[in-house]
């Protein structure tokens, strides 16, 4: 292997004076092919750097989100079961999102918690098969995300899918404090590809998701409960580093997409609270 820098650590490249809307362009597109499964025009394909990624991916969250929370609230105003409607717009986000966060919590559940040895973990979560630990959290997953919307869109339809964007929109963009904390823990995996966070990108990028979220939930949960929120997506992101530099000595993409899921469920929670 080279001595090359990590993405994350080498200078930002610039493809020439462009415009600023134009970069961010490019950088909202490059978020969708890696993060989505959303088309995304025939514009030429660029290796992924997360680090690039980073301050566009409050704004990528959106675009992934925007179908999901729709049918959300179209669903309740049309008369549709609460539940039911949550159901389905997860059903959406699941088929959006091309199940990332849910694959990579099941896959990070088993390994972290089915192997005695960082060798033996990150063994079984290249194992494309799940086993009861990545079941269990899978499937826990889903029915909390499910209860949350439908909880809310039983109330209040528009406050249900402004929260969920919103809890993504922190999700997506807090799980890159992984890559921006730890080293890679293997070679060749989809983070080690594309590098790690700088810290200065990953600070752009949450600071955008801050904003976006104060407008998207700020008018249902109020400042207080978005504080909130935000102090469990922090907490939740600093003990999950934590854990994963004891069990594993670094990241993988398996558990930055966990930290999005576990993030997610975290901000769901606090908002439950408050609005």
């Amino acid at each position: 292997m080279s001595e090359e820098l990590p993405a994350g650590d080498r200078p930002r490249q610039d493809n020439g004076p462009g415009p600023a809307g134009s970069r961010l362009a490019a950088d909202l597109v490059m978020g969708l092919r890696f993060f989505s499964r959303l088309p995304t025009g025939d514009r030429p394909h660029e290796k992924p750097g997360l680090s690039r990624m980073a301050p566009a991916l409050p704004f990528t969250s959106i675009v992934i989100g925007m179908l999901p929370a729709l049918i959300l609230m179209g669903a309740c105003w049309l008369g549709i079961p609460s539940f039911f409607s949550a159901a389905l717009a997860v059903a959406a986000m699941v088929v959006a999102n091309g199940a990332m966060p849910e694959d990579a919590l099941a896959d990070a559940a088993d390994g972290l918690f089915g192997g005695a040895t960082t060798e033996r973990r990150l063994e079984i979560m290249k194992d494309s098969r799940h086993g009861t630990y990545g079941v269990a959290a899978l499937c826990l997953y889903l029915v909390l995300r499910v209860t949350a919307l439908g909880s809310l869109a039983a109330v209040n339809p528009l406050a249900a899918g402004g929260i969920w964007l919103a809890a993504g929109v922190l999700a997506r963009s807090g799980a890159l404090w992984l890559s921006a904390e730890l080293p890679a823990a293997r070679e060749g995996g989809a983070s080690a590809s594309a590098g790690r966070v700088a810290k200065r990108d990953f600070t752009i990028g949450a600071v955008f998701a801050v904003v976006l979220s104060f407008v998207l939930a700020g008018p249902f949960v109020g400042v207080l409960g978005l504080l909130f929120a935000l102090l469990a997506a922090a907490g939740t992101a600093l003990g999950w580093a934590r854990l994963c530099r004891r069990l594993l000595g670094g990241q993988t993409g398996d558990v930055i997409g966990a930290l999005h899921a576990l993030i997610e469920i975290a901000v769901l929670t606090a908002f439950l609270a408050f609005a």
